[in-house]
């Protein structure tokens, strides 16, 4: 057995960090960020100084500054008197809202395309070819005046439900209405209201609403909760226990209970004067940006939707037919679940694209944050710097809150390997 004595430590020197290798990619990048921070710097620094020589310091007092201007769909209460902070949130929520109901729409349509692309029936396969190829090659902007022309150009205007002689109807038992202006739904009252939560002297909070999707959330949990055992049960005895009714139960019970308690019912929009009154009112622009955004996004979801289920092996759908499963059971339990994994990257990006795709709503005068926010306070203050800031502040932080919720899914959902 030989022995090796100890190697002498060599003694760093300035010079390794450029000729050694072991150190030069490490200088290379600090000194790349630095000479990247030192640009940045610059032109912040340089942007300030000339709009100082301007007169106009980057300063952000002007959003408590009266707005004096309406906004013709909002979520809070607002009038023109509000500040333009208040203008600003008005439309960031009106921005939220088309998210929302966009992605919402879309992913169940795109879903049900995808799945039918690949159906065997060739009639149902090929209509299903055009409506992607149709709503993908033509811009969005196009769709969205497209659907705001057939809004306007098809409905009757609110004078028609009028009279003896009307010739328009109200639908679903003289509940909606279908106007050139917009469409009126019931909306949902309570005679023995919690009240409303102020937060921070900005905005009210519904506490019928907060109670509505606390009791959601807990029927949820609870739901899940019996999921998880009758999983644990069927993997124990290979027999898995009937829990539907269960679970629905502990969703829908507490729910009409709560309801029942806070007096709910519905009040009905009526025609009074030259116009509907009451019942929640939709304009025509929140409408057709609605439908293009989800339409067009649906279009891209089908194709990736297609695109999962085709990376799953034949084999897969071949050995749950041999155990006897049918086709519906064998999309919703075996095919899907698996596809998740390869589609869910792909479509946090097309929840993102619908997102920003949204500030065309400027086209069809829907003031979302980039109509109020973007549009008029900007016009109004001259702020188009600090304006175009907080919008970009705005949909970075929206898009970030997104691809997180979308990540966690998918960390829960991913096939687990070593």
């Amino acid at each position: 057995m030989t022995s090796h004595p100890d190697l002498p430590r060599e003694t760093f020197r300035l010079r390794m960090l450029i000729f050694d290798t072991r150190y030069r990619s490490l200088t290379i990048q600090i000194v790349t960020l630095a000479g990247f921070m030192l640009l940045v710097s610059w032109m912040i620094s340089n942007t300030v100084q000339n709009l100082a020589e301007l007169g106009k310091p980057i300063e952000f007092g002007f959003l408590g500054n009266q707005a004096q201007y309406d906004i013709n769909q909002t979520l809070i209460a607002y009038t023109s008197r509000d500040t333009h902070l208040r203008a600003a949130v008005v439309g960031l929520l009106n921005t939220l809202l088309v998210a929302f109901l966009g992605c919402a729409l879309a992913t169940v349509m795109g879903v049900t395309i995808g799945v039918l692309r690949l159906s065997r029936n060739w009639l149902v396969a090929r209509l299903m070819t055009v409506y992607v190829e149709i709503f993908r090659n033509v811009p969005v902007l196009l769709w969205i005046l497209f659907f705001m022309a057939i809004l306007i150009e098809s409905l009757p205007p609110p004078n028609a439900f009028r009279g003896e002689d009307a010739t328009a109807s109200m639908l679903l038992g003289d509940s909606v209405a279908l106007t050139n202006r917009g469409f009126y739904i019931p909306e949902p009252l309570f005679s023995r209201s919690l009240g409303d939560l102020s937060v921070f002297g900005a905005f009210e909070i519904s506490l019928d609403l907060v109670a509505f999707l606390a009791v959601l959330a807990a029927g949820l949990w609870v739901s899940a909760r019996i999921r998880a055992r009758a999983d644990r049960i069927q993997n124990r005895t290979g027999l898995r226990p009937t829990t539907w009714y269960l679970r629905l139960g502990v969703v829908v019970l507490p729910l009409l209970i709560l309801l029942a308690a806070l007096g709910f019912h519905l009040g009905y929009p009526e025609l009074r004067g030259f116009n509907f009154r009451g019942g929640i009112y939709m304009r025509n622009s929140l409408i057709a940006l609605w439908l293009a955004l989800s339409f067009y996004t649906a279009a891209f979801i089908a194709e990736i939707v297609r695109g999962g289920i085709l990376a799953i092996s034949k084999g897969q759908t071949e050995a749950a037919a041999a155990l006897g499963l049918r086709p519906n059971r064998i999309m919703s339990l075996v095919i899907l679940p698996q596809a998740l994994r390869v589609i869910i990257p792909p479509l946090i990006s097309q929840y993102l694209n619908l997102t920003k795709n949204s500030s065309l709503a400027i086209a069809v005068g829907y003031m979302d944050i980039t109509g109020t926010l973007g549009g008029i306070t900007m016009g109004q203050t001259g702020r188009e710097l600090e304006c175009v800031l907080l919008m970009m502040l705005f949909y970075l932080a929206i898009s970030l809150v997104i691809s997180t919720a979308m990540n966690w899914y998918d960390a829960r959902v991913r096939l687990v390997e070593r």
